[in-house]
């Protein structure tokens, strides 16, 4: 199926929001898509689910794979798509109804620009709107990339762009889509839409906080990679801060009773 936008959305134990996250991407306003769900070795209902949606909708296809690691995962899904465009869904987010159409309506008229990204809303668990995203706020400049990523969601990437810098680097277990964006913003121009039609779902499971430190490494890793590729190595010096943080909470009476 040779379609113009391809979606993929990579999931590892997510039963409690993907079917949102899977409903989002079908009420989108531009209906030319398709829908690739990489299962990535869930132990929940994550696979039925998606599986029950592509039962519905010829647009999705559903993979299941061993587990294998956020970075793998999204390479493998991408490699199995066909799209000229793509767009990366996580799986505890949602697309707002004209995410697809904005963003490649702008593609489709700028042939120079291989990347676009949108303002985004913060949302919690239970999808209340909590403001608009703090990332896209900031002015995006290929400089200022190397330390704030401001190009957080929603993207949608050429094809040739993406191939042109090599696609997902599956070492990367975490930071990912930065290490991508940095790499993207070095080969072609990136426009930023500055409309939110990306909802960003914060809450205790999300992988910004189950691996903190882990993400924080491979960003310093992203970012040492990118000034060595730019030639800025033996100008600039990487500084990483890293601020804790301690919160108590109630413990459950199964964790009591263990």
């Amino acid at each position: 199926m040779n379609v113009p936008i391809s979606l993929i959305i990579t999931v590892y134990n997510r039963e409690r929001y993907l079917a949102k996250a899977i409903e989002s991407v079908l009420a989108q306003t531009l209906t030319d898509f398709e829908l690739l769900i990489l299962d990535d070795g869930s132990s929940d209902r994550s696979v039925e689910i998606a599986r029950h949606y592509a039962k519905q909708d010829n647009r999705i296809k559903v993979i299941v794979a061993p587990h294998t690691g956020r970075g793998q995962a999204l390479c493998n899904a991408i490699a199995q798509t066909t799209g000229q465009y793509l767009g990366i869904v996580d799986s505890d987010d949602l697309l707002a109804p004209t995410a697809l159409a904005e963003t490649a309506y702008l593609l489709n008229q700028q042939p120079d620009v291989g990347m676009v990204y949108t303002d985004y809303l913060v949302i919690d668990e239970k999808g209340t709107v909590l403001g608009l995203g703090k990332r896209c706020q900031i002015p995006y400049s290929s400089m200022r990339l190397l330390v704030d990523f401001m190009t957080f969601h929603f993207r949608l990437i050429r094809r040739s762009a993406y191939k042109q810098v090599g696609g997902v680097n599956p070492e990367f277990k975490a930071a990912q889509d930065y290490d991508l964006c940095l790499r993207l913003d070095e080969v072609t121009k990136i426009a930023h839409f500055k409309k939110p039609l990306y909802y960003y779902r914060t809450h205790q499971d999300n992988i910004s906080h189950l691996l903190q430190l882990e993400q924080i490494q491979f960003t310093q890793m992203a970012i040492a990679q990118a000034l060595q590729r730019r030639g800025l190595s033996e100008k600039l010096v990487l500084e990483v801060e890293v601020q804790a943080q301690y919160r108590l909470r109630p413990l459950t009476s199964a964790a009591r009773n263990t």
